[in-house]
């Protein structure tokens, strides 16, 4: 796809993901639009840190809001949804709250999204839909379950985008990544939580060592978001996007332990151990229809892509809480 002046709207923009796609369709050259959660300080999440921010259109909002959503898609050639409440402890705490954000507000989406006949939406789903995997590797025929509220609005929103698909031909295609990491996460997840705490002493906080996960750079996630946009054999399918290769949470400790150049001592945190009947204990992604459908494949590797997302915690660690275990 020719991507300059595509008209392109980006929903979760500020966060990271989200930032990490805002500034590549810059790069491309797309008319770029960026829907970003409103907070009172007109703050824009990580875009405001962001070297493409005056390239940008940004409108504040919030994808519970339809008029919102509205202003934010009209005009649209491709929109990417990826708005959402994504920390699986919280979830457990707060629901309803993931129901109002994940299902109401990516029905809002695709109702927009249909009424100005946009002609592509890309949505986004998580490997959390497919619980603790039956099989490996994951395909996208594996069945879903949910072992956490997040992930069941996570498989409301996406029945709901295949719904629109299958009831009013809207086209979306739905991207799964599986578990994502680089520069800018939050330390709710597992990555950033070892680095920062490597990085302020010896100790490391941890919950469960033993499930094994599908960790995809995030400068592969985006590339998988930029192909399913540009594919239109992609509408109405799902696509999983992972870099087909599992690690043990304990085995990950270690290896950025030896890439940081520490000893590893690991000390379990009760707190950060989820409900027995919630925890994903195995995720491993088949990504053979994302290489065969969209021509795409995981270009950095998962030691390259530590080592990228190490030398930017070094320059960034003071904007952590390194041992504040983070719902």
């Amino acid at each position: 796809m020719n991507w300059i002046g595509k008209r392109v709207l980006v929903t979760g923009a500020g966060g990271f993901i989200g930032s990490h796609l805002t500034e590549r369709l810059v790069e491309l050259g797309a008319q770029t639009r960026a829907f970003v959660h409103y907070h009172a300080d007109g703050s824009w999440g990580w875009l405001d840190r962001s070297v493409y921010k005056t390239e940008v259109e940004v409108v504040a909002g919030d994808v519970t809001d339809r008029d919102s959503i509205a202003s934010a898609v009209q005009k649209c050639d491709i929109v990417f949804h990826l708005a959402a409440l994504i920390a699986i402890p919280y979830s457990y705490q707060s629901p309803l709250s993931f129901v109002r954000t994940n299902v109401e507000g990516t029905f809002n989406v695709l109702q927009t999204v249909r009424s100005f006949e946009v002609p592509r939406l890309v949505h986004t789903s998580t490997s959390e839909v497919y619980g603790t995997a039956r099989r490996v590797p994951i395909d996208e025929r594996h069945p879903l379950q949910a072992q956490s509220p997040y992930a069941a609005t996570k498989i409301g929103a996406d029945k709901l985008a295949e719904s629109f698909f299958l009831s009013y031909a809207t086209p979306v295609v739905t991207v799964r990544p599986f578990n994502t990491f680089g520069p800018r996460q939050s330390a709710r997840a597992v990555i950033p939580t070892i680095i920062t705490q490597y990085l302020a002493g010896t100790t490391v906080q941890l919950g469960n060592l033993s499930p094994t996960r599908d960790l995809n750079y995030v400068g592969n996630t985006v590339d998988g978001f930029i192909h399913a946009a540009a594919c239109d054999q992609a509408i109405g399918q799902t696509i999983n996007i992972g870099s087909g290769r599992e690690i043990r949470i304990g085995d990950l400790v270690e290896l950025i332990g030896r890439l940081l150049g520490k000893e590893t001592n690991i000390v379990t945190d009760c707190n950060r151990i989820r409900p027995v009947g919630s925890e994903v204990e195995r995720l491993l992604a088949d990504n053979t229809l994302a290489r065969t459908s969209l021509n795409w494949e995981p270009r950095v590797s998962l030691e390259e892509g530590l080592k990228l997302t190490i030398e930017w915690f070094r320059d960034h660690v003071n904007q952590y809480r390194p041992g504040t275990y983070a719902v």
